[in-house]
């Protein structure tokens, strides 16, 4: 499709009402097959959406120098991960892509350059959650990369950009985890360590509070620095917060709990 065609099309999308927006902790991939209570949390999160025309993912997953956009018609299911059971190699997801909406988010975030982007496809941070959204994959996806070069305020502030998309029937998935330390991953730790504790807690705090500079300067606190060693999984919620520009939309957490130690897997909705 080219780029006369994408504008025409992108032309016609007509106003509808505001739709929700949402940050998922995904954890372990190994949640894509499972039935646990976070995966019920997904589900049951779903049933406060209307049925959007197509998601734009903001996967912890997908690194770029630059910011880039999934825009093939069908994006490939990638299975970036290692040492796991094969019947989780074997999930396909085969949501359509969207040429028109990643146009349409290049538009959104000029002067920002973006590029078209026909290799990646979804990768589990985005696949793993969205299925259990809508397991029959007829929403149409596509990505947004986390452009590797940017500091968090300055994401937060592109991600400021996306907010009209919520009015033209797109919901917009952050995908990561709030806390998120590998290196101190416990697989017999029922609960979170001390800093993984406090680190949640004062997250929570500047969410509930809307206080999103204070997010976007989490090093300033060393239980934070604990929970966030790189930002990668942490981004993706500053993509989500973003976009809620007004204090009268509901926010609410749920999967508000920490696994193995050092990973949290609170996940927010806002609509």
């Amino acid at each position: 499709m080219d780029l006369h065609t994408l504008y025409r099309e992108t032309q016609n999308w007509r106003p509808t009402p505001k739709m929700p927006v949402l940050f998922l902790g995904h954890g372990s991939p190994m949640n894509a097959i499972e039935d646990n209570p976070f995966v019920q949390g997904f589900k049951n999160v779903v049933k406060q959406i209307p049925e959007p025309m197509a998601i734009l993912c903001v996967s912890a997953h997908w690194e770029t120098k630059g910011t880039k956009v999934t825009a093939m018609d069908m994006p490939r299911t990638i299975h970036d991960f290692s040492g796991f059971p094969l019947a989780l190699y074997e999930v396909q997801y085969p949501a359509q892509g969207s040429p028109a909406l990643a146009y349409k988010t290049v538009q959104a975030l000029a002067p920002v350059p973006v590029d078209l982007d026909y290799d990646w496809g979804l990768d589990h941070g985005a696949w793993s959650v969205i299925k259990h959204l809508y397991p029959k994959a007829n929403i149409p996806v596509i990505q947004l990369s986390l452009d590797r070069t940017k500091t968090p305020a300055a994401h937060f502030e592109l991600a400021q950009q996306l907010e009209p998309l919520r009015h033209k029937g797109i919901l917009i998935v952050g995908s990561g985890n709030m806390v998120h330390n590998l290196r101190r991953l416990n697989f017999s730790r029922a609960e979170g360590y001390d800093w993984a504790i406090e680190a949640r807690h004062l997250i929570n705090q500047h969410i509930k509070h809307r206080d999103y500079k204070a997010l976007c300067h989490y090093h300033s606190h060393s239980a934070l620095q604990l929970a966030i060693p790189t930002p990668e999984h942490f981004l993706p919620l500053l993509y989500t917060l973003a976009v809620s520009n007004t204090d009268n939309e509901v926010l609410s957490l749920f999967n508000d709990e920490l696994v193995m130690g050092s990973i949290g897997m609170t996940s927010v909705f806002i609509g």
